[in-house]
């Protein structure tokens, strides 16, 4: 199966936290996306890996992603190293992505910029032909990504490209209220931790509508990249 996008989280729930409101715009558009979760979330304060993996199977059928996978990374001791590159360029070339969404560059978990240099680092190396992975027991062909864009997480990054989720910012936030045990439940008696407060699940909406007023839409996500983003034309710009 190809895919027009993938997303890449270093733990579950990631993805849906930071750009579900666009992967769902794509998908309501034709496109397909999918989800690569790096580790399980093995490490987090509440609830426990095999609660995760559940709710992240629930988040992405509310999506509507054609396909979720985990590389069952350790998480929180993950490297950008060869090993683990070669483990996601197996999966690049293996749906072939035209745009790949990753982890925020900087960013309060220590994960999260491992994991997007892993990942951007990979969608280099994957265009790379001898460089030779076997998936399945076939040899895989080089793909390289067009564009690499790294969401924006804990940290108010500045954005390089602002995309209009109008009329999704619903689904992302079903989406991002699967993962029951993670987020804020006045009824949870488990511990508190920086994401369990009602201000943070608040917080994803009043960030999207302050992008969204950025570029006078209802509301958006933000997106940084590595590399300039061409256009043919300035009319090509909203």
């Amino acid at each position: 199966m190809k895919l027009d996008i993938l997303a890449v989280g270093a733990h579950p729930d990631d993805v849906e936290l930071s750009c579900s409101g666009t992967l769902a715009k794509e998908i309501d558009r034709g496109k397909k996306a999918g989800i690569l979760d790096l580790t399980r979330g093995e490490l987090g304060t509440r609830g426990s890996a095999e609660i995760r993996e559940k709710e992240a199977k629930v988040a992405a059928d509310i999506l509507g992603v054609s396909v979720r996978e985990n590389l069952e990374f350790s998480d929180g001791f993950f490297e950008n190293n060869t090993s683990h590159q070669l483990e996601v360029i197996k999966i690049l070339r293996k749906y072939r992505p035209e745009i790949v969404l990753c982890n925020a560059v900087d960013d309060r978990h220590i994960d999260h910029g491992k994991g997007a240099k892993l990942v951007s680092d990979a969608c280099f190396l994957s265009g790379l032909r001898r460089i030779e992975t076997i998936y399945n027991g076939e040899n895989q062909e080089a793909w390289r990504p067009r564009h690499v864009l790294h969401y924006i997480q804990w940290k108010e990054l500045e954005p390089d490209v602002v995309i209009d989720i109008s009329g999704y910012i619903d689904i992302k936030m079903e989406a991002v209220k699967a993962y029951k045990t993670q987020f804020f439940d006045k009824k949870s008696k488990e511990p508190a931790t920086p994401i369990s407060s009602s201000n943070f699940l608040e917080s994803i909406t009043y960030r999207a509508r302050n992008l969204g007023r950025l570029i006078n839409t209802d509301h958006a996500e933000g997106f940084t990249a590595g590399r300039h983003i061409a256009v043919n034309s300035v009319f090509d710009l909203l």
